[in-house]
């Protein structure tokens, strides 16, 4: 078998010295080597195909070149993909490899301990800790041992930086995009459970309608379960209040899937009769709805990248600072809203809550 490459023959192949390929190849800073040098090392080690020594590199500057990723859940839900792509490939700009711990969502403390712990023991540069849930976390202790940054969750104790997507905002983004194309009397589908993102939703949903001038009118709020079957009861529930809505902003696209339901039991065209909106842009459902569903985007994939790049700047400094950051949450615009029909078709009476015919 071949030797491996080593940075000597760089340095050959480059005709310059092994301390000059280690400064370019280590982007060593306030070093005085010119850009054409630097290219030539580069072009040189591609062509050789070098592949740096990272355990040798680990012994002298005490660094593995290894951050962890520990979860709760998140790498068995549909989103979790994106914000694993996003930490992965961020990762790999910074030269870093991502080592992932799965945790249960209902896993006890000593459990989360056991697993900071399991990193550590493979001496990570820092961790990143993902949650389900958009709430106040207390981090295991052992967690102070590396520099970490939170996504999904805020730091109870307000030492670490946390990102988390702007759900209020992206609620009243879409309802206020309602609003423009003509709808004033908008239902929402909400979640029955109390968490932040229920909460986060249903404030934007309310500032929407306070920035439109629209009153609110509290039947037009109906909670359920926020998966398809809650969608169906509670757009079963709204589309029976006298005058009904025109439009639906669903707490998340599974209730989404359930008010399609309910609109087609009861004889309405989507978007022509009734205009619906939901919330996660969760694939494969909104793009195999019909039609297509107008919904709000998580940024899981911007919040995996921000939080390696917080990470790696709290690696690099210690003097950088604890922040908590809202990512936007963007619209994706499809076919399932319109103006509302100028035909009245409700005549303002409520619509019958029996099925249509087979």
């Amino acid at each position: 078998m071949s030797r491996p490459v080593g940075i000597r023959d760089v340095a050959h192949e480059a005709g310059v010295s092994v301390t000059t390929v280690s400064h370019v190849l280590n982007e060593t800073p306030n070093t005085r080597v010119s850009p054409e040098t630097r290219q030539r090392v580069r072009d040189a080690a591609h062509r050789l195909d070098y592949r740096p020594n990272r355990l040798a590199q680990g012994l002298r500057t005490r660094s593995s070149g290894m951050i962890g990723l520990l979860t709760e859940e998140i790498a068995t839900t549909p989103h979790a993909g994106r914000i694993i792509l996003g930490a992965q490939e961020t990762a790999s700009k910074h030269n870093l490899t991502l080592a992932i711990i799965n945790s249960h969502l209902s896993a006890d403390a000593t459990s989360r301990t056991d697993d900071v712990r399991a990193l550590l023991d493979r001496h990570v540069d820092g961790i990143i800790y993902a949650t389900v849930y958009h709430h106040e976390v207390s981090p295991p202790a052992e967690l102070d041992a590396v520099p970490a940054v939170l996504i999904g969750a805020r730091d109870r104790r307000g030492f670490l930086p946390a990102v988390m997507p702007d759900e209020e905002r992206g609620a009243s983004d879409v309802v206020r995009l309602l609003v423009d194309v003509g709808h004033r009397r908008i239902g929402f589908a909400s979640n029955s459970e109390d968490v932040p993102a229920t909460r986060g939703r249903l404030r934007g949903y309310l500032s929407a309608l306070a920035l439109s001038g629209i009153d609110v009118d509290d039947r037009l709020i109906v909670s359920a379960e926020s998966e398809a079957a809650g969608g169906y009861l509670a757009a079963r529930a709204l589309l029976s209040i006298s005058p009904p809505p025109t439009a639906i902003f669903c707490y998340n696209d599974r209730m989404a899937m359930g008010v399609y339901r309910a609109a087609y039991e009861l004889g309405l065209r989507i978007p022509n009769d009734i205009s619906v909106v939901g919330f996660d842009d969760q694939d494969p459902i909104a793009g195999s709805l019909y039609p297509q569903l107008t919904t709000v985007a998580l940024p899981h994939y911007e919040m995996g990248a921000w939080a390696v790049d917080a990470l790696k700047a709290r690696m690099d400094s210690a003097d950088s600072p604890e922040e908590e950051v809202l990512l936007r949450c963007p619209v994706v615009v499809r076919a399932s809203i319109s103006p509302p029909n100028p035909q009245e078709r409700y005549g303002g009476t409520g619509v019958s809550t029996s099925p249509r015919d087979p």
